[in-house]
């Protein structure tokens, strides 16, 4: 079976054939950095660091592009609201949504380029706009003519005579109220720079064109973003790039959102959950297993019910491992994913039905346990690692298992502590004095240990 993916564009899913063999190139709009992340920002993250990675298994060299728009009218807004720079507020959120796509596993970008630093591809963009007539000066202002391409609104599906262009503040000498604004002329008080036609600063769709531009060329592979992006963003973009003469895109893969109560989760609706705080009360692997598990053109419904959920359900994929390596020691991740992980991969990114695999296996090895068949044991947690390694959730692997951190000393001291409390134990069990023997159980238990007895002994695990 072909790598299959849904192309918003043509609204089907669809074969996935590179454009140049055996490499996959894929720009992903990023963080507009006004504010720290909630989970609904980072969801986009994982999900595309899942299918960079199941592209990197399948062989292919990946070229992923995650953009920062670090400058537009919330940013601006927002350096007003808090009285400071509107570049201190982007650097500081920057690096709050970097920290967060750290948190949760993501693999680095090959290039995360940031608007304020490719102003000069933007102005030469916007001059060959102006020369092929499909764009215009107008009071320091540069704006798109959308009747001058023919297929604008083929993404989003809309009719242009019912088109209701989203403008901001002082966007005056339009032409036509549907067009928008590539290039905003410059106000008092705020950033800009020179160009062609007088001071401004970009606007926000223009940022995007010019960096995939210079850095995948007039064509690239996939286009992807939140759904939210369709319109104006996606199709804007669409129009300038063409109209400049790109290819642009091959395909257009979106991710839903994160929802509460039903409506996207968002900071103007005051309904967000930030990383900073989530990873406070959650394991950031949890957090990781809750948002890239569902599949990613599903919607997610927040509620910290369903978050115990996918806790319950990955402390039960962890306790196989913990427990098979007690049994058959460290044992690498398989060469190649069972071919039902691979086929549910192939479909579209079908993670919950990967995730299904995961779980059969699981089951599979548990059973291989319970009987003492080692090999079995082994075997199945090979494939249960190579698995949750494609995924961003070997808690093995050293990501999440830590490399001498301040954490990994102190479980080394908890576990020394423990053993001592668990030799009374079995000093009061091999007396016969039961009582004394469930009394430490129970007071480890209430200092948060759950203890397990097991043929090779007693094992402890934190009690979530």
């Amino acid at each position: 079976m072909s790598l299959r993916l849904y192309d918003t564009m043509t609204r089907q899913v669809r074969d996935f054939v590179p454009l140049v063999p055996g490499c996959v190139s894929i720009y992903l709009c990023g963080a507009t950095v006004q504010a720290p992340p909630h989970i609904g920002h980072i969801r986009s993250g994982l999900n595309f660091d899942v299918m960079q990675r199941w592209f990197r298994y399948r062989g292919y060299e990946v070229t992923f592009v995650r953009n920062v728009t670090d400058i537009d009218d919330k940013v601006i807004a927002k350096g007003r609201e808090q009285s400071t720079e509107w570049w201190k507020i982007a650097h500081a959120n920057e690096r709050a949504f970097n920290e967060g796509y750290d948190a949760l596993g993501c693999l680095p970008p090959s290039a995360e380029p940031r608007a304020t630093g490719h102003v000069p591809e933007m102005i030469e963009m916007m001059r060959g706009l102006i020369e092929r007539g499909h764009a215009y000066e107008a009071d320091g202002n540069v704006y798109f003519a959308v009747t001058t391409y023919r297929d604008y609104l083929a993404l989003s599906n809309q009719e242009l005579e019912n088109l209701r262009q989203p403008s901001g503040d002082n966007e005056t000498g339009k032409r036509d109220p549907r067009d928008f604004a590539m290039w905003k002329a410059a106000k008092p008080g705020e950033p800009s720079w020179e160009t062609p036609w007088g001071r401004g600063r970009p606007g926000w769709h223009l940022e995007c064109s010019a960096m995939v531009h210079k850095y995948l060329g007039t064509s690239f592979d996939i286009h992807g973003g939140g759904l939210d992006l369709i319109f104006p963003h996606h199709e804007n973009e669409i129009a300038q790039s063409r109209a400049y003469g790109d290819d642009f895109a091959n395909f257009w893969v979106h991710n839903a959102w994160v929802t509460m109560s039903g409506e996207k989760m968002s900071k103007s609706l005051g309904n967000s959950v930030l990383v900073s705080e989530m990873v406070q009360r959650w394991r950031p692997i949890v957090l990781r297993y809750y948002l890239a598990g569902p599949h990613y053109r599903s919607m997610i419904e927040y509620s910290e019910e369903s978050l115990r959920d996918a806790e319950t359900a990955f402390q039960r994929i962890e306790g196989f491992i913990e427990r098979a390596v007690e049994r058959c020691g460290m044992v690498d991740a398989a060469p190649e994913v069972p071919l039902a992980f691979a086929e549910a991969m192939d479909d579209d990114l079908g993670v919950p039905q990967a995730l299904a695999v995961v779980h059969t296996a699981v089951r599979q090895g548990n059973s291989a346990l319970g009987a003492d068949d080692k090999e079995s044991t082994a075997a199945r947690l090979g494939e249960v690692r190579a698995m949750l390694g494609v995924l961003g959730l070997d808690p093995l692997d050293e990501m999440w298992a830590g490399g001498g951190s301040q954490g990994e000393e102190l479980t080394g001291v908890v576990d020394a502590l423990v053993a001592l409390v668990l030799e009374q134990r079995q000093a009061a069990r091999a007396r016969k004095d039961f009582a004394t023997a469930d009394a430490i159980r129970d007071q480890l238990g209430h200092a948060g240990l759950a203890i397990e007895d097991t043929p090779s002994g007693p094992r402890w695990t934190i009690n979530q």
